[in-house]
């Protein structure tokens, strides 16, 4: 049995992408030490990914893709900075909060320090920010996007666990809205601390006019969310309604998006669903291994011999997502993780539900520790910073976060409350 995984992590030492570290350790397994026929192991990795609520993932991606190029992301900031630039640190608050409505739309971190980040950077310079809290609030307002729905990894881990993805959509909705919070508290601390006074005054014109021209933006994760909550749409459908509205929006309302455009994030939504869904497959491959070969129950055993306390179980859990997340991209992490977690959870009675929306945030954190942390790349080009001086920017930022990880880990009703309310 420890044949598989020696061969999958001397493959990832020796850089070879996850993909082929998780198939080539699988095939090799199932050749050599079972003879599982070869059109078994293949129709196992198609099957991982012939799924219907898989389809949401590129149309969710493309809807991301959509929102970013077609000047939304500027309306969006512009309304939250009339909204909460009048308080103390306000550039940090508008930052904050333009992740959280961007987070209704684009349903990944990378999107937002990628697109929101840009523009989120500069002002905060450009008004006298230090670049390192420019950067370090950026990157962790980031991590809001994949709790709030639409989530691109609430959709892989529904599909992985078998789990109701309305229900982990909806379970996000206080999580998300906690570590904005949580951030904002920070934000006021740090500008009592250092004097960073308001940036702007409160002009109820402006707030008005900003909120009028960015509320067709502002009604997509209530066409996501109302839509999947009142039944109308399915997860997948609301993904497709997604991306006719942001269409709606770039060239109709906004009229900033051009066929080139439209030709341009199609190629790159093509390109990023693949690279997802080859993942997927050979992670389905790699946990149907385990599972046939009963590695899932030694492990479950293992674990459930030294402890059944689910508060214990959940703590140790979270420390090896958390390192995980350090090495590990998430979808990979995600389909990897959820055929050798799930079962163990379950056992001690940890609702699915909240175990998704636990395991989500702390793959997110994992985006802002190197040494593969995604977002920390992204924010180091935009700020041109060097790696290391943007771990430095981030690290007081993992203290909010880490306390809303511990928040949802001990109180089980912020993840399920909604999800009781709305589906059961």
């Amino acid at each position: 049995m420890p044949v598989i995984f020696v061969t999958f992590f001397v493959l990832l030492v020796l850089g070879a992408p996850i993909f082929v570290s998780l198939g080539f350790a699988s095939l090799a397994y199932t050749y050599f030490m079972t003879r599982i026929p070869d059109f078994v192991t293949l129709h196992r990795m198609a099957g991982g990914v012939d799924s219907f609520p898989l389809l949401a993932v590129p149309f969710f991606i493309f809807a991301g893709n959509l929102m970013n190029s077609s000047g939304i992301t500027n309306r969006i900031f512009a309304f939250a900075l009339a909204a909460v630039g009048w308080l103390r640190g306000g550039l940090g608050h508008v930052n904050v909060a333009a992740s959280v409505i961007f987070a209704g739309m684009s349903g990944a971190a990378v999107a937002d320090a990628g697109g929101l980040g840009t523009i989120e950077i500069k002002a905060m310079r450009d008004h006298g920010y230090k670049t390192d809290f420019a950067v370090g609030i950026t990157a962790a307002s980031s991590t809001i996007g994949p709790i709030i729905p639409p989530s691109l990894p609430l959709v892989i881990f529904g599909v992985m666990a078998n789990a109701s993805i309305g229900q982990l959509f909806v379970a996000g909705i206080v999580p998300g809205l906690l570590m904005a919070l949580f951030l904002m508290v920070y934000t006021t601390f740090y500008a009592r601390r250092h004097g960073v006074g308001r940036d702007q005054e409160f002009r109820p014109a402006v707030l008005a006019r900003s909120f009028v021209v960015a509320t067709p933006a502002l009604l997509t994760p209530v066409l996501i969310i109302g839509g999947i909550s009142a039944g109308i749409f399915t997860p997948t459908e609301a993904a497709i309604a997604a991306c006719a509205w942001a269409l709606l929006l770039g060239f109709a309302f906004y009229r900033s998006l051009s066929l080139k455009q439209l030709y341009l994030m199609s190629i790159d939504t093509i390109e990023t669903t693949a690279s997802v869904l080859i993942i997927v497959g050979a992670a389905s491959l790699f946990g149907w291994v385990l599972t046939t070969t009963r590695i899932t129950e030694a492990l479950a055993s293992g674990l459930l011999s030294i402890t059944t306390n689910p508060l214990a179980i959940l703590l140790i859990v979270n420390l090896l997502l958390l390192v995980v997340g350090c090495f590990m991209e998430t979808v990979a992490a995600i389909s990897i993780l959820v055929p050798v977690l799930l079962p163990i959870t379950t056992q001690v009675g940890i609702d699915p539900v909240q175990f998704g929306v636990v395991m989500v945030l702390n793959l997110m954190i994992g985006l802002l520790t190197p040494p593969v942390g995604m977002v920390l790349f992204i924010l180091a080009k935009i700020a041109g910073l060097s790696f290391d001086q943007t771990v430095r920017a981030v690290l007081p930022f993992f203290v909010p976060l880490l306390l809303v990880l511990a928040l949802i880990t001990l109180i089980p009703a912020l993840t399920l409350w909604l999800p009781t309310l709305l589906y059961r």
